[in-house]
Parts: structure tokens; C-alpha cells; sequence
């Protein structure tokens, strides 16, 4: 599982500890789905009437069912795929969804200076990490010159997409994620709801607050259990990733081979243990968190500065934790002493 974000149990403390603030048959709702996007989803909402958040739940994860069936490179007949059989012959036209998707991913790689890099696929679909398998160095230095997100040609006028060259393969598991969050919300929003919670890994967006108290949310230290954190953020109306060398990875030879791919190297990025990005929306927030991996935390927090609506905390290889200038000392705090 993805998450560094640990909400399990929050939900229901809000319901206990509101309940006489908030009419008496109303109620937290939670459902917790395992296997869609190869990750565990949670969806949490308050409602009145709990078959109408159960239904609301259902439209969510169809919702997020269809990014799945549309984007995953683990199902040959997405739209990813054939993108990726079909796009270096010439134009093809894609669905406008995943059109502005693939627009976004372009622009987050401007920004991160190419640390985000979707063409990372080119190297990256030869790692499996289940297996231990890995690419040897010929084969990386073979697949390397593909990597380029200018690689990418797009076509808004026709809504096409076509690689400059042979090789090249997309994959859009750094952003489909917190893209199915958002639309999660979406979901959630356009049925009438005003405080929910919708997660898919370590990606997840909060909707309103807990009847005028901001929600709790921890960030896991990467070296411990799901159960330690490094801090408490209180979050309203936001939406927090992290990424993790802990999350799939394997150990071998003293080294860690992870799912995080420098685009530059080919070779799993590890210039820190986990970044935590918080911002507006979850797309945007999932593409920004595996910069810190490639180019180093010094060099990722000047990006993450210059980005007005975002902040980010980020653990060093040695354990350091560093903040964004946004996150001052009273933003995150850490967490209270383990009882004796």
C-alpha cells in the first residue's frame, strides 16, 4: 500500500466526538475496497441517510473502476496501452479525459525540471518488484534515450497523442491515483456532500472539516510501522500525497530497489525516504511528490517554494525532517508521547 497517510479510525472518532453537534441520525459512513488501481480505497462520508452515501460510495469507486479500466498498464485493452502498442506509428486520438490528463502530467514535468516524468515507463516496465526482478545496466542504457516527456507529442486541436520515436512507453501511476481522488470528490460533491474523505494509497483529499475542527492526519515515519508518525497536520478542504521508498521495493546487495524511477538514470530514485506534498487537489499533489527522490530535498524544496498553493515535508536519507516556508512550526507538530 502506497499511504504514509495514516486516517484508519479518525473518521469515527469525529462521529463520537461531534455527535452533539450534529443531528442524531446522522452518521460517519465508511467503506474500505481493496484492488482497484492495485491499491486500497477508502471513502468516508457524513450523511443522513445512510443509503444515500452507500450510493454515493458505489458511483466513487465506479468512478474510479473507469480511470482504472482507462489508464492501467496492467490491462492491455486501456487506453494506456494501446497508447503505448500504437503511439510511436503515428497521431491517435484518445478520450478527452485522458488527453488533459496527459496535458497535466506534461506541465508537472516542467515544473519538477523533469524529475516527474511519465515516459519513465520506458525503463520502469522492466522492474518487478513482487519478483525481485530488475534491469541490468545494458538494458537501461538501451532503454534510456526513450525517457523524455518531450518524447510526448500532443495534438489538443485533433486530441491526439503520438511518441517522437520508437520505444517510448507512458505510465501514469505517479498521477492516476490522486486523478481518481479528485474525481472521488467530484463525485461526492455533485450528490450534495460537504465533509468526506476519499484516499487511494498514499494519496488522499479531505472535503470540509469536522463540524469547525480541521482534520487530523499523520504522516508515517518511513522507517517504522503504519502506526508511527513523524507529524499531525490539520487539514481542511485539502489534499495531502506521500511517497515512499517504502511503499513497493525490494532489498538486495545493501541496495533498495523501489518503484520511484529516476528518469535520468533509469535507476530507483533514492535521494530521500518519503515526501509529503499538501495542496489544493490530489492530481496535483501526487505528481509533485516523487520530486524530492530525484533531485534531492534542497533542490525539490526551491521548487516546492516557488509553488504558491502548495507545502511539503520531507524526510532526508539520515532521518531529517524538513519543511516547506509554508509549514511553520504550529502547521505540523509531532505526534504526543507513546503512553507508558
Amino acid at each position: 500500500m502506497k499511504a504514509g497517510i495514516l486516517m484508519s479510525a479518525l473518521c469515527f472518532a469525529a462521529a463520537a466526538t461531534l455527535s452533539a453537534a450534529a443531528p442524531a441520525h446522522a452518521e460517519w459512513v465508511n467503506r474500505v475496497t481493496d484492488g482497484i488501481m492495485g491499491t486500497r480505497i477508502t471513502v468516508e462520508l457524513w450523511s443522513e441517510e445512510r443509503a444515500k452515501a452507500e450510493a454515493a460510495i458505489d458511483a466513487v469507486l465506479d468512478e474510479m473502476r473507469h480511470i482504472d479500466e482507462s489508464m492501467s498498464t496492467y490491462k492491455p485493452t486501456s487506453q494506456v496501452s494501446l497508447v503505448n502498442a500504437k503511439a510511436a506509428d503515428g497521431p491517435m486520438r484518445i478520450s478527452k479525459e485522458l488527453f488533459d490528463l496527459l496535458v497535466k502530467a506534461k506541465e508537472y514535468s516542467v515544473i519538477t525540471e523533469g524529475a516527474f516524468d511519465i515516459t519513465y515507463a520506458s525503463v520502469g516496465y522492466m522492474y518487478n518488484f513482487p519478483k525481485h526482478v530488475r534491469p541490468d545496466e545494458a538494458q537501461i542504457a538501451k532503454a534510456l534515450p526513450a525517457v523524455d516527456y518531450r518524447h510526448v507529442i500532443l495534438d489538443a486541436k485533433n486530441q491526439t497523442v503520438q511518441f517522437s520515436q520508437k520505444g517510448v512507453r507512458i505510465d501514469l501511476g505517479g498521477i492516476a491515483k490522486g486523478y481518481s481522488v479528485d474525481c472521488g470528490i467530484d463525485v461526492l460533491k455533485a450528490r450534495g456532500f460537504t465533509r468526506a474523505y476519499v484516499s487511494a494509497g498514499g494519496d488522499s483529499r479531505i472535503l470540509g472539516d469536522r463540524f469547525g475542527k480541521p482534520w487530523m492526519v499523520g504522516i508515517r515515519d518511513p522507517r517504522k510501522g503504519e502506526g508511527e508518525v513523524i507529524a499531525s497536520i490539520p487539514l481542511v478542504d485539502a489534499a495531502i500525497s506521500t511517497s515512499g521508498d517504502y511503499e513497493r521495493f525490494f532489498d538486495e546487495g545493501g541496495v533498495r530497489y523501489h518503484h520511484i524511477i529516476d528518469p535520468h538514470t533509469g535507476h530507483s530514485a533514492s535521494k530521500v525516504r518519503s515526501a509529503t506534498v499538501i495542496g489544493p487537489y490530489a492530481t496535483r499533489t501526487d505528481g509533485l511528490s516523487k520530486t524530492a527522490f530525484v533531485l534531492g530535498a534542497e533542490k525539490a524544496m526551491e521548487i516546492y517554494n516557488r509553488i504558491d498553493d502548495i507545502d511539503a515535508i520531507i524526510v532526508k536519507l539520515d532521518g531529517t525532517v524538513v519543511f516547506s516556508k509554508g509549514m511553520q512550526r504550529g502547521k505540523a507538530t509531532p505526534p504526543p508521547p507513546a503512553p507508558k
